[in-house]
């Protein structure tokens, strides 16, 4: 029995795994598709969604299965729900990717000089918090997934100034509000997806040592910033 559990928590294992590399892929190809203007790309990530909401599905039941059959405890048990919740991550992701995707579309028909926004570094720090939480994830490392959590700040800091830019930009050119508004509807999801590549990392971490650590960075974030302010 023990030796068919492991078994099974070994190939929960890889399928977790596979579905983050179906998902990376789905993001870095939305990323071409808005950078290049790419439509048909675009399409073709919209339509492979079902492809990962149903290996989420197949997942969660896998999960449920082992909680039912094996009642694990300690680390084993850490597995099991730290895969549920990055499973649960990754189908968000996908769908974010979607959305990326979807504004690739519209946006595919717009001249290129219209849009002088740069997501090059916003979408490069996403997709190497995925990338690295990932890893982490394949590795059990706790380093890595450590350092996702503090690259999150810089990608809010980045939308923060997307807003303001595309808010200035609907103020100056009003007859471009909807392709404007679907530019930010792209710099929103990248830090959507930023949020959640920080989630998977902390589970990571969780389920590496049993060490809860969310909510940990902000509000150490926070009590520096009260502390600079002097309060």
């Amino acid at each position: 029995m023990h030796r068919h559990f492991n078994r099974e928590i070994e190939l929960l294992k890889q399928r977790i795994l596979t579905l983050g590399a179906k998902v990376e892929a789905a993001f870095v190809n939305a990323l071409t598709a808005i950078r290049e203007h790419n439509r048909i790309l675009a399409e073709e990530v919209i339509a492979g969604d079902r492809f990962i909401d149903q290996a989420e599905l197949d997942l969660e039941e896998e999960c449920l299965k082992l909680l039912a059959l094996y009642q694990p405890v300690a680390g084993d048990l850490r597995l099991v729900i730290a895969v549920l919740k990055i499973n649960n991550d990754l189908e968000r992701i996908g769908d974010l990717a979607v959305n990326i995707a979807e504004r690739a579309v519209f946006l595919a028909s717009a001249p290129l000089e219209a849009f002088p926004f740069d997501f090059s570094r916003m979408s490069e720090v996403a997709a190497l918090m995925l990338r690295q939480s990932l890893d982490a994830l394949a590795s059990g490392q706790i380093g890595p997934a450590r350092q996702v959590c503090l690259m999150d700040d810089e990608v809010d800091g980045i939308n923060r100034d997307m807003y303001e830019q595309v808010k200035n930009a609907i103020r100056e050119n009003p007859d471009r509000v909807e392709s404007l508004i679907q530019v930010l509807g792209v710099s929103r999801a990248l830090e959507r997806i930023a949020d959640h590549a920080t989630d998977i990392a902390e589970d990571v971490v969780y389920m590496s040592s049993g060490e809860i650590i969310r909510h940990a960075f902000s509000l150490a974030t926070a009590a520096g910033t009260d502390r600079a302010g002097g309060t």
